[in-house]
């Protein structure tokens, strides 16, 4: 009698069942990819927060050495209103370079030469400064984009340098030396959506704004009957002002003096030259300055690479951006903090009575 023989045949998966797994798969991947790219954001954060704090020891340790902090930038005689820019014409970004550990970067600029020419300075200009690039800033990341573009900067000395083997490029940079409350677009364009012009509206008594644009002394006039009130905050790109702790009346802990800014967003980004120097709390935090260079000055809708509105703190990070307090610590500040709060971050010795749960 002959045994019946039986095959155990493999079943495989059905198409219906292999797309399940596959849509599960991309489920998960679509819960998961939020959670990293958080994480990522927050390890980028974490590093801009370390950024600001080595920029805010090493302005401490020129304050210990000088007594004061580190002017905006080094121009001519304090006071010269719109004269000559005088021959070293570097910002404040440069003078800490010895407190950061860049000595070799520091002493390869000769402070007697006219260092507004571009070429004395060449080696310097092409030294690779990541902590002065902000980690969340991917438009950034190289720390250099092109010399007089549309897309690039517009470096104050005319072209960027010649380095042999090099396009010439400029170096850029995400943080700013506040001016404060100091007006940034009024005397130089007229009426805007933040600023208050003189005299006050009838029955306002807040005021953001105050003379003394970018910080400077001397250079606009205030209007009839208003006061001239230079360098509300730390940087005066232009007249030379300085400012030791014992002018910082409000508190080192409830004034700002570093925060974030966006190349992208500011066609006069560079880390060396002096009109690069510092942005004001006038303008809103994140207010974004992202369409095409339209020639400096540019006004309403203020939304130009070149516009003075520019001059104002923003970030990549979700929701608001990061600031060094004079005290050294770094805090972050949220975009719907209210505008008098934040001008009043801004004044180092303004009188205004600010509590944390503020901002």
């Amino acid at each position: 009698m002959k045994m019946a023989s039986f095959s155990k045949t493999k079943r495989g998966f059905t198409l219906i069942e292999l797309l399940v797994v596959i849509a599960i798969i991309a489920v998960l991947i679509s819960l998961l990819l939020p959670a990293v790219q958080s994480a990522r954001e927050a390890a980028r954060r974490t590093q801009c927060i370390n950024n600001l704090k080595q920029i805010g020891l090493a302005s401490h340790s020129y304050h210990d050495q000088t007594n004061v902090f580190p002017p905006g930038a080094i121009t001519h005689a304090p006071g010269g209103g719109w004269g000559g820019w005088g021959n070293t014409n570097i910002s404040w970004r440069i003078l800490i370079l010895p407190m950061m550990e860049q000595n070799p970067v520091y002493n390869s600029i000769n402070m007697l030469l006219n260092n507004g020419g571009g070429n004395t300075i060449a080696t310097a200009w092409y030294a690779q400064l990541k902590t002065y690039v902000c980690p969340s800033d991917g438009w950034a990341a190289s720390g250099f984009v092109p010399s007089n573009s549309p897309v690039g900067s517009y470096p104050q000395y005319g072209d960027a340098p010649t380095l042999p083997g090099r396009a010439k490029e400029v170096p850029i940079t995400n943080y700013y030396m506040s001016f404060g409350d100091n007006y940034a677009i009024s005397p130089l364009s007229g009426p805007n959506p933040w600023e208050t012009e003189f005299p006050l509206p009838a029955g306002s008594t807040t005021r953001i704004g105050w003379n003394g644009f970018w910080g400077t002394r001397g250079v606009i006039a205030p209007k009839a009957g208003d006061t001239e009130m230079a360098l509300r905050g730390f940087s005066d790109y232009r007249t030379m002002g300085s400012v030791g702790i014992a002018g910082v009346t409000d508190g080192t802990s409830n004034t700002i003096f570093v925060g974030e800014g966006l190349p992208s967003d500011d066609a006069n980004c560079e880390i060396w030259a002096a009109t690069g120097a510092g942005s004001g709390v006038t303008i809103p935090i994140n207010w974004r300055t992202d369409k095409p260079y339209a020639g400096f000055g540019a006004g309403a809708p203020w939304n130009t690479r070149a516009s003075y509105a520019a001059r104002g703190f923003k970030s990549n990070h979700p929701g608001g951006a990061n600031f060094l307090f004079a005290d050294g610590s770094v805090k972050f500040l949220k975009a719907s903090v209210s505008r008098s709060t934040y001008a009043a971050l801004g004044s180092r010795a303004g009188g205004e009575v600010i509590s944390a749960d503020q901002y």
